[in-house]
């Protein structure tokens, strides 16, 4: 039987294919439940070689085989509790429970695609409108996103930070997805009405870019944002993301990221979302339910304060996972 009495130490495996947003949700869901109970946790990232990763997940059988060569690999012991998410893990979640006669707690974050029974417990998003008796919905999505590592993350920036006149905005750019863009006429009036709004208050701007963001829409905002007081990250050094955050008095985010708005909700700093290019039904039901929450409104053009509860999703989420697994135990 899988670990499970309080007094237990659990070992997790936070299962994704390395993709940053991906890898972030897991991880992020296995700190925060390490937070409640003694737990060693250990990074798995796996990807698949070849044509191989396109087969739907029944029929990848066989897939340790599969494997590509920088893969961590997988073999026993089994954790006692994995969390995945991504199409990967989908495929192992499917296998480990057999492989340790079920003894392994399996945790699938996102919408599986495949029925919800074949995992132990299922986090979605609200947005992807999952039911079921092992389907535990939450707003957005799991991170990393603590009080605790705001604070630790800023100090290294506190000096550069010092004499950023306030408001501070932290500005978090996307970019292009299936649903969403950042074309070159978007990117110029975003920071147009960014710069405008700024100035107007007499505040500064602390500007990161994601890997999604196109190099054009990037170029632009940048040389337009940069001519405000503030710092625009160029990719370069430690990654100020955290420290953005921490330091902030606003948060606006682009209205193609779950995670960031998420994570930007986290902080209880109001949170202003700037339209992108496209939308789809999903997104809007997110960026919904976060102004249902008082958490975000669309960005108006001015940096009006407001308050509300901050977000803690992952840890409500921790918290079922481990009552689950205790339950079954």
């Amino acid at each position: 039987m899988a670990l499970s009495a309080k007094a237990d130490k659990l070992t997790i495996w936070a299962v994704s294919d390395g993709r940053a947003g991906i890898e972030s949700q897991v991880l992020g869901l296995a700190e925060a439940i390490a937070r409640l109970r003694p737990a060693e946790i250990v990074n798995k990232r796996l990807k698949f070689n070849g044509l191989y990763r396109l087969l739907p997940a029944p029929l990848q059988l066989s897939p340790r085989l599969h494997l590509a060569r920088d893969s961590d690999k997988l073999e026993p012991p089994w954790p006692d509790l994995w969390i995945g998410a991504g199409r990967t893990a989908v495929t192992f979640a499917m296998c480990i429970r057999g492989w340790s006669l079920r003894k392994t707690f399996v945790v699938q974050v996102q919408d599986p695609r495949w029925p919800a029974g074949m995992f132990d417990l299922v986090i979605p998003p609200n947005h992807d409108r999952l039911a079921g008796d092992n389907v535990v919905p939450i707003t957005g999505s799991p991170h990393r996103v603590t009080p605790e590592r705001l604070k630790a993350e800023l100090k290294p920036f506190a000096k550069q930070f010092k004499a950023l006149p306030h408001p501070r905005l932290a500005v978090l750019i996307g970019g292009k997805s299936r649903a969403h863009d950042l074309t070159p006429a978007r990117a110029i009036a975003m920071a147009d009405e960014i710069a405008a709004a700024v100035g107007k208050a007499g505040g500064s701007v602390l500007v990161s870019f994601s890997r999604r963001t196109p190099d054009a829409a990037r170029e632009l905002m940048a040389h337009r944002l940069k001519q405000l007081p503030g710092i625009v990250w160029d990719g370069e050094g430690p990654n100020p993301y955290f420290a953005f955050l921490a330091a902030a008095d606003h948060i606006a985010v682009t209205a193609d990221s779950t995670n960031m708005a998420a994570e930007a909700a986290t902080t209880g700093k109001p949170v202003h979302i700037l339209a992108m290019d496209g939308s789809s039904k999903k997104f809007d039901l997110f960026h919904a339910e976060l102004r249902r929450l008082g958490a975000s409104r669309p960005f108006s053009g001015a940096l009006e304060p407001w308050t509300y509860e901050p977000l803690n999703e992952t840890e409500r989420a921790a918290a079922e996972v481990l009552k689950r697994l205790d339950a079954r135990a």
